[in-house]
Parts: C-alpha cells; sequence; structure tokens
C-alpha cells in the first residue's frame, strides 16, 4: 500500500458522496431543487452547481490543467450536467491523491494575497468545502420532510466494501 493510498480511500468516498447526493435529488421537484433555508449556500440547485465548479478548480490548481467546459462564475447546471462534472473532477481528485506526495507547492492567489501552498491544504479545502455544502443541502432536503441520504464514511462501507465471511 503507498504511503498515499489513505488520501485516495478519503477522494473515493468524497466521489461517491457527491454522486449519492445527487442520486437523492434526482427525485426531487424543481420547486425542491429551487428551495434553500437560512443558514446555507443557496438552493440545492445552485450549491450543488457551485461544489462542482469550486472542485473544478481545485483540480486545476492542483494538476495545472484547466477542463475546457469549466462551470462560469453564476452558471447553473442541471442534474445531469452535474452528474458528469463532479465525475471528471471527482476522478481527478482521485488521481491526484495518488501522487499527492509527488506535487510541490502551488502558488495560490486569493483575496488580495498570494501563497506558496502546499497540495494537501488544497485537498483538504476540497473535503471540507464538499463535506459543508452537502450536509447543507441534506438539511434543506429534511426542511422539506425528505430523509436525506446517508453519505458519512460508514455509508461509504456498507455502498462499497464487501463483508466478512461468517466464521
Amino acid at each position: 500500500m503507498s504511503n498515499d493510498q489513505p488520501l485516495v480511500d478519503l477522494f473515493r468516498h468524497h466521489l461517491w458522496a457527491n454522486l449519492r447526493l445527487l442520486d437523492s435529488c434526482e427525485n426531487l421537484t424543481d420547486a425542491q431543487l429551487d428551495a434553500t433555508i437560512h443558514g446555507t449556500y443557496g438552493t440545492i440547485r445552485r450549491t450543488l452547481t457551485h461544489l462542482a465548479g469550486s472542485e473544478e478548480s481545485y483540480t486545476a490548481r492542483l494538476t495545472g490543467e484547466q477542463f475546457d467546459d469549466a462551470i462560469r462564475a453564476g452558471e447553473v447546471l442541471g442534474l445531469e450536467d452535474l452528474r458528469a462534472h463532479l465525475r471528471r473532477s471527482g476522478e481527478a481528485l482521485i488521481q491526484v491523491a495518488g501522487r499527492a506526495g509527488e506535487i510541490g507547492s502551488i502558488r495560490v492567489a486569493w483575496a488580495g494575497s498570494v501563497w506558496q501552498v502546499p497540495p494537501g491544504v488544497i485537498l483538504a479545502q476540497a473535503i471540507n468545502h464538499a463535506t459543508e455544502h452537502r450536509t447543507q443541502i441534506n438539511t434543506i432536503i429534511t426542511q422539506q420532510g425528505i430523509e436525506p441520504p446517508d453519505i458519512d464514511g460508514w455509508g461509504y462501507v456498507v455502498a462499497n466494501i464487501p463483508t466478512e465471511a461468517a466464521g
């Protein structure tokens, strides 16, 4: 097992959780997708698009390559388009996680300042950012009287890792 394998596992869960949340959102009406509550980023639809666009930005920072059809600021996508964007950036982040130790510092200009940032900081931001927004979306879903998907680490284990034979 490589030293980066735990990070790869973390990003496999990350992609799975994003796609599982999208699966759940496919059952929502347009009115439900356009719902929001105080304290969240915005509507479910806008939050998902923001999440996908941010993932593309993190991927571009880590790889030095921008997707040709990257989500633009203010753009709002449908669920199928979001699925394609999240799958692509999620798979790219898994690949980056597998070689994170080989990546040097990355120049980040943000909020009027510039830093040389280790790749792990950008990967941590990708995980934290997505987790916060998935939680916000699940809160909006719950406030509409709908059971949100189980997307935590144990939910990933149950859905993706075979059980051992009883002995």
